[in-house]
């Protein structure tokens, strides 16, 4: 992804392969630390071609103490970081969706490390559940954001690290990740962008189109197959399967550090643990007519021995036979830890 040369938008892509994160050893160690200034010095990221940057974005307009930049290919992003990193930035502006947060959190783990100056969300994307969790609205601006910077308004998240099995280097960082029908859910996003749709609106049409595909569907719907997966906590054990697909099939795998999402859903209500993991074993329509429930963190006794999975854990494990979904762009099936990174500060709305 950072030595790539994808461009900085389009329609969900498919990556050959998980980039590989250099050692933070070798980087400036900058990050996290105060400097001291006045008046902060913002390294500011904008992806022009977000869906609210688009033929919208000033140039040369921003205050003196930031420093605007606006990569066109990911494989810029590790240099400008580097470069940041260098001049000792008190924090880090991230203009677009969730894919951009993605992308700079990837590429700058080689540089910050665990260790990252404050950051701030301008959520100008298509999708910005992030910036929905943190309380940002739509349209927040950068000015609006620095008042916040200097009053210390500030909410701590943790980054999910998905992170190839055996090669702990070969990584990428994010916050929603997805397997099974969630990839057909984020395709359908895709689409619904294109006919109008985005934030919280695009989470309702996906989700209620899905749900009406799978109880509706005949058993041939491609919205009612599995996806082979095994699913391990992190202590090594395989979550239990409750049938209805075969042993090594699931239906969906959701996995996030997020406390909410848009649409007001809140599946993981009253879960302390920093990655938060769903999980259906089945397209059972007496599981799919429960899922109202199951979105708001009500599920049942009854909703779980039919197949649901809610929980937390330090980190788990995935085999995925298929690609999954990362914050909106699809990465190759492998065999996969996902852990939480370190905590990072997020400006929000005083």
């Amino acid at each position: 992804m950072c030595k790539g040369e994808e461009n900085m938008h389009g329609s969900v892509h498919l990556f050959e392969s998980l980039p590989q994160v250099p050692s933070p050893s070798a980087a400036p160690k900058s990050g996290g630390r105060t400097s001291g200034r006045a008046t902060p010095l913002v390294g500011l990221i904008r992806n022009a071609r977000s869906h609210r940057n688009e033929g919208n974005v000033p140039h040369g307009s921003e205050p003196e103490n930031v420093i605007a930049t606006a990569p066109a290919r990911r494989s810029d992003l590790a240099e400008i970081l580097a470069d940041f990193a260098a001049r000792g930035v008190d924090c880090i502006a991230i203009d677009g969706g969730d894919g951009t947060v993605r992308d700079v959190l990837t590429c700058g783990a080689g540089v910050f490390g665990e260790s990252w100056p404050a950051l701030i969300v301008l959520p100008n994307g298509k999708t910005n559940a992030l910036a929905s969790d943190l309380g940002i609205p739509t349209g927040w601006t950068l000015e609006e954001a620095l008042a916040s910077l200097g009053a210390g308004s500030t909410v701590r998240r943790c980054p999910l690290v998905i992170a190839q099995r055996d090669h702990d280097r070969k990584q990428v960082r994010g916050f929603i990740m997805g397997g099974g029908v969630f990839n057909k859910a984020i395709a359908l996003g895709q689409r619904s962008h294109d006919l109008g749709a985005f934030n919280a609106a695009v989470v309702g049409v996906t989700a209620a189109w899905s749900v009406a595909q799978a109880l509706l569907g005949r058993a041939d719907n491609g919205w009612r197959r599995g996806s082979r997966m095994r699913v391990r906590s992190g202590n090594g054990v395989e979550i239990p399967h409750l049938g209805g697909l075969p042993e090594d099939e699931r239906y969906l795998l959701l996995a996030t550090t997020l406390d909410s999402f848009p649409a007001g859903i809140t599946p993981f209500r009253g879960i302390e643990e920093p990655v938060r993991v769903a999980l259906l074993d089945n397209p059972r329509r007496g599981l799919l007519l429960r899922l109202a429930a199951l979105i708001r963190g009500n599920a049942s006794a009854a909703t779980k021995r039919r197949g649901a999975h809610v929980f937390g854990d330090e980190s788990i494990e995935a085999e995925l036979s298929d690609s999954f979904i990362l914050d909106g762009e699809a990465f190759p099936s492998g065999h996969y830890r996902i852990r939480a990174g370190g905590t990072l500060r997020f400006v929000t709305p005083q």
